[in-house]
Parts: C-alpha cells; sequence; structure tokens
C-alpha cells in the first residue's frame, strides 16, 4: 500500500492518504476512548506555547493530545463525553481567538470563528478555548465524574473548577490505545525507521580515529533532516570509549581514538513517530578480540530475545514470560569479566520498551505483548574497567505469531559492521 504523508495546513497532524482519512482515523479513537470510560468526561489539555521550549526547537503538541485529536496549534483542549446527553455533543475542541498581534511572532494561527474549522479538525463542535468553562460546567450537570491525565500540570485546575467532582485518571486507558499501531502509524514509524537507519549509515562513512562525537551526531542529524523529518526522537548519544559505559551519555564532546568503540544510540522523529536504533562500531574498522567476543554475546542475547517475542510475552524485569529475563540469563551465562565473573551485572536497563509517538512510548504496567505493537530490543553491557559499552538496538514489530525487524537494514554482525565500514 502505497501511502502519502503531507503536511496539513493550519496545524492538523500529517494527512495520509488510506482506507480512512486522518480525520476519521482521530475520531475514531476518540470513540474507543469514550467506550472505555462510560461513566464520565474526559478532558486533555493541549500544550500552550510557554510549554514548549519554541525558541530551541519549535512549538510540538502534547502526545496523547495529538494521538485522539491531531491537532497541533497550542493552547487547544479537547472535551469528551460518552454520548450525546440532553443535546449536548458528544466532543468539542476548544482553541483559542485568532490574536493578529501575536501572530506577528508566531505565525498566522486558525480561530474557532474560521468558517472552514469543522472541516479542518474533524470536530462537528468547536468552540473559542475563553468557553471551556461553561461548558465544563454544562457537562458536569449529566456526567458525575471527570477523567485527565492525572500528573498534568493543568490537572489540578479541574479540582479547582470542579471541587465536588472526582477527577480520575485517563493515563492507563489512553495508553492501552497507543500500545496496538494501526496500519498507518506503523507506516510513519517505518519512514522514521528508514530515515534513522540513513543516518546510521552517513555516520558510517564518516567515522575515522581523531574526529570528535558531535561531528558524528552532527552528520547523523543533518542526514535525517535532509528526508524531511521534524526533528530528533531524543538527545544523540554518541559515546566514543569510556563514554559508552553511561547509559544516557549526551555531551559528544570526546574525540574518538583508534582502538576505541563507538556506541551511536540516535533516532529521527518524522511526522511525530519516533525511531530508537543503536549500533556499536569500531573507531578504525576493526574489532579487537575482546571487543568482538563481548559485541557477540550482546549479540546473541538480542537474537535470543528477538526470536523469542510474541503475543503474550511481557517487558518486565520480574514478569512472567520475561524478555528482560532471556536477555539476562544469555549475558550471565556466556561470558565473564576480567575477574571471571559472569557479565550479567553489567548488564543494568531494561531490554525493552514501546515506540511511537513518544520514543519511550505510553504502555500499561502488566500487559502483554498484542500483535500491532512496536518495541525496542537493546540488551547491552556496561564494563567501566574495560572502557567499554556495548549496545545493540532495533526496532520490533509484533506480529500475530511472531515478530518483524524493522531495522534489519542495519547491519549487526560484526564481520558485516567491519565490511561496511571499509567501504
Amino acid at each position: 500500500m502505497t501511502i502519502l504523508v503531507l503536511l496539513a495546513a493550519h496545524g492538523a497532524i500529517p494527512a495520509i492518504g488510506s482506507e480512512d482519512s486522518a480525520v476519521e482515523q482521530f475520531r475514531k479513537r476518540r470513540d474507543e476512548l469514550r467506550a472505555a470510560l462510560p461513566d464520565g468526561i474526559t478532558v486533555l489539555f493541549g500544550r500552550t506555547e510557554k510549554d514548549s521550549d519554541d525558541l530551541r526547537s519549535g512549538f510540538f503538541q502534547e502526545p496523547n493530545f495529538y494521538y485522539l485529536s491531531g491537532w497541533s496549534e497550542p493552547g487547544a483542549i479537547l472535551l469528551l463525553a460518552p454520548g450525546p446527553r440532553n443535546a449536548l455533543p458528544k466532543e468539542i475542541l476548544f482553541i483559542p481567538k485568532r490574536s493578529p498581534e501575536q501572530e506577528k511572532w508566531t505565525g498566522p494561527k486558525k480561530g474557532p470563528e474560521d468558517p472552514e474549522i469543522r472541516g479542518i479538525t474533524g470536530f462537528e463542535t468547536v468552540l473559542a478555548a475563553e468557553s471551556f468553562e461553561s461548558e465544563l460546567g454544562r457537562m458536569l450537570q449529566e456526567y458525575p465524574r471527570i477523567y485527565t491525565l492525572a500528573g498534568s500540570r493543568r490537572a489540578a485546575n479541574l479540582r479547582t473548577l470542579a471541587p465536588l467532582r472526582e477527577v480520575a485518571d485517563a493515563t492507563t486507558a489512553i495508553a492501552r490505545l497507543r500500545m496496538k499501531k494501526s496500519p498507518q502509524e506503523l507506516t510513519l514509524i517505518e519512514r522514521a525507521t528508514e530515515a534513522t537507519l540513513a543516518a546510521h549509515r552517513a555516520a558510517w562513512k564518516r567515522i575515522a580515529p581523531g574526529l570528535f562525537e558531535y561531528q558524528i551526531a552532527a552528520t547523523m542529524s543533518e542526514t535525517y533532516l535532509e528526508q524531511g523529518c521534524e526533528r530528533a526522537a531524543y538527545a544523540p548519544i554518541v559515546a566514543a570509549g569510556p563514554n559508552a559505559t553511561t547509559l544516557h551519555y549526551s555531551n559528544n564532546r570526546r574525540r574518538m581514538d583508534a582502538g576505541e568503540l563507538l556506541l551511536m544510540d540516535v533516532g529521527a522523529e518524522c511526522a511525530g513517530y519516533a525511531a530508537d536504533i543503536t549500533r556499536t562500531v569500531p573507531v578504525n574498522g576493526k574489532f579487537s578480540k575482546r571487543q568482538k567476543e563481548l559485541y557477540n554475546i550482546v549479540l546473541g542475547a538480542q537474537q535470543a530475545v528477538i526470536a523469542a517475542v510474541k503475543p503474550g510475552m511481557m517487558l518486565g524485569k520480574s514478569s512472567p514470560n520475561s524478555l528482560y529475563q532471556i536477555a539476562y540469563d544469555y549475558l550471565n551465562t556466556h561470558g565473564k569479566d576480567l575477574h571471571g565473573e559472569p557479565l550479567g551485572k553489567y548488564f543494568t536497563h531494561g531490554v525493552s520498551h514501546h515506540i511511537g509517538l513518544e520514543v519511550h512510548d505510553a504502555f500499561a504496567p502488566n500487559v502483554a505483548l498484542e500483535a500491532g505493537m512496536v518495541i525496542t530490543v537493546e540488551p547491552g553491557l556496561y564494563i567501566p574497567e574495560e572502557k567499554i559499552g556495548i549496545r545493540i538496538e532495533d526496532m520490533v514489530l509484533v506480529t500475530a505469531d511472531g515478530s518483524r525487524v524493522l531495522s534489519a537494514g542495519l547491519p549487526r554482525d560484526p564481520e558485516a559492521i567491519e565490511k561496511a565500514l571499509a567501504k
């Protein structure tokens, strides 16, 4: 299926050519959430321009709000009711009135009074954000409970506005929806994955002793930005030698030297969807004997986990059917440190996380994998005494009977890496 991703005008999310229009996809998500929360209204707040570091990276919408509304302009509010009752609408999108003075600084926006606003947003009812409190009061005459994102800064505002109403958490209900990706979402994730693979390949062509980590990071960022991705999915981690033993190292200031390994954990965000891919390669193009020994152990652990990915498996360290335990047991039984002790203690993080609109995407605790979920598989060893950190991370789609590695186009085998670096 060929899918065209175009940036829709006026803040709507990218339009997707498919069986369903983008508007219809978001409407279906809202319908599913209403069915999951039938005893109250749901209120979500989009980010304001003050919530976003727009001077550094521009405005980006809050992911849960984006997932349900497709609206990416600031200051919006979403109100959902289980169904129409007493002539009240089942959903309302509130957006700020236009401010010509503010638009001089941040560009033209759409307002609730614009005649085409319903077609652009996909909402039958679009009102001014300034009317939110009065509309909330009308809804609360019919419904006893308010659902929102409990950890959000503005959740406290709802308790002030409705002190006699229960304010419950909608986080898990929304996360359950976000965990399973639609075919359209998978296409966007694959787009981000391909752009990220291109960035890694570009880095491999440039790596050489004497260069600095930030030069490799710059090459990778330039590559995925040139391919139309809006930004990094997270701060690039380009860690040479001992820096690779720090899990979320991001200074990227050290010069890399021959004989060292270079860990590159870099992912693009394209049309709102993230990629997360890590490779560890030798700076001078050849693994040492010890580096290759440890690398092959990490690779073996990753291969064992990927082989086990299927519906019903779980990510948690202590969960039944734990993918983490498979990785830990492999690392602990297939090699030793310099003192002859098992390597498991050098695997200091989880083996996987969900990925989608966020690099560490929404998830509901203790939920087993299902077909349509996208996860990473990323075992690693971090041995400060040897100044070696190795992580191999790939994007994996859970299928009905197993999995498919979305990032398989980037070599993982050490001989294949050496061959690619030699070119």
